[in-house]
């Protein structure tokens, strides 16, 4: 692999940083590059560039913020007015770092397009499918935001960082004098750092919150709620409705505009349908197989039974009913080590 050119996606922060200083010691041709995504962003791309300089590699900015408010910022306004809770990380790295910033790196003449995700890489040696593998730190295990990628993508791909835990990286930037060496890891949806995203419905999309009814599962009116997008699945602060017990949301309705409230025990499902599937670890469903599966990302897996059904959808059924599974968030299947495929989930 000596002398393979790589582009190295840098955000500013130490894992990046800590993915290119690895494949530099490899041996590789190693570029940085950074997406330009949004106004407001320069300190993050100041900070690749010094750690990029540091370095001693070359640094580009690639300036796709058309394309992201176009296939991501505006997709996520939508997805909230139809009632969903949608993860744009997820939508951002299928259309942008995995597309337009690997269709980049490829028309540059780059062999790979690496980034600081903790995750690994294998290969099937009697299918020749690439696969995705859990990061060795599963406490920073990034397997679950990857499930998108294609076997294109997998083939172009370097995950330096995946067979480290992240004090690790963080001590070898240190010891190469990198700036992002302490710099804390980032939490927030980039475009709405503040977490305000009703503010930012507000704002960006133009959304105008209608209140409507809160009800009960028969119907029942127990009050009045902002509006749709103030609420998600499984969230029991802030609602304002006096109750005998806490209530929490069950389900948005859009076309009625109610929230539904429930107990706790209402949150429970052991079904979900989801769409927009991609498959890595097999080329296709072709009948029931067992998984383990997990709806977010923070969540433990869960035993389960996948099934096909018509138009690429799956239905997941899980051995024990699963909390708050949300419409718009990811279900993400696993076997064993390997990430088998995920989708978007639509419904019960």
């Amino acid at each position: 692999m000596e002398h393979s050119r790589v582009y190295v996606a840098m955000s500013g922060g130490v894992d990046s940083a800590g993915a290119a200083l690895l494949l530099q010691k490899l041996g590789y041709d190693v570029t940085g590059v950074t997406l330009r995504l949004r106004p407001g962003a320069e300190g993050d791309i100041d900070d690749a560039r010094r750690a990029a300089q540091a370095l001693g590699v070359p640094h580009e900015v690639l300036d796709c913020q058309e394309l992201f408010r176009h296939q991501v910022m505006d997709p996520f306004v939508g997805e909230y007015c139809r009632g969903r809770t949608p993860n744009p990380c997820l939508v951002c790295n299928r259309r942008v770092k995995f597309g337009a910033l690997l269709d980049y790196a490829l028309a540059r003449g780059a062999d790979y397009l690496a980034t600081g995700h903790y995750a690994r890489l294998g290969r099937d040696e009697e299918t020749g499918r690439y696969l995705l593998l859990r990061g060795r730190d599963r406490r920073k295990d990034q397997s679950y935001v990857l499930y998108q990628l294609t076997q294109h993508q997998l083939a172009h791909l370097l995950l330096p960082i995946g067979t480290y835990e992240k004090a690790a990286v963080r001590s070898l930037a240190a010891e190469r004098g990198l700036i992002s060496a302490n710099r804390p890891d980032s939490q927030d949806i980039c475009f709405i750092p503040d977490g305000d995203y009703v503010r930012f419905l507000q704002e960006y999309g133009g959304v105008k919150l209608e209140p409507g009814d809160f009800v009960d599962r028969s119907g029942r009116v127990l009050g009045c709620h902002r509006g749709l997008v103030c609420y998600t699945t499984g969230q029991r602060k802030g609602l304002g409705v006096s109750a005998d017990r806490p209530l929490y949301v069950l389900e948005k309705d859009a076309e009625t505009n109610q929230v539904i409230l429930g107990d706790d025990r209402d949150l429970f499902s052991s079904t979900l349908t989801a769409e927009d599937v991609n498959w890595i670890s097999i080329p296709a469903l072709e009948g029931p197989m067992r998984f383990t599966a997990k709806t977010r990302y923070s969540q433990r897996e869960a035993e389960a039974t996948v099934e096909p059904l018509e138009g690429g959808r799956i239905r997941v059924r899980f051995d024990a009913p699963q909390r708050a599974i949300t419409a718009g968030q990811a279900v993400v299947l696993y076997d064993g080590e390997m990430v088998a495929g995920g989708g978007t989930i639509v419904g019960p």
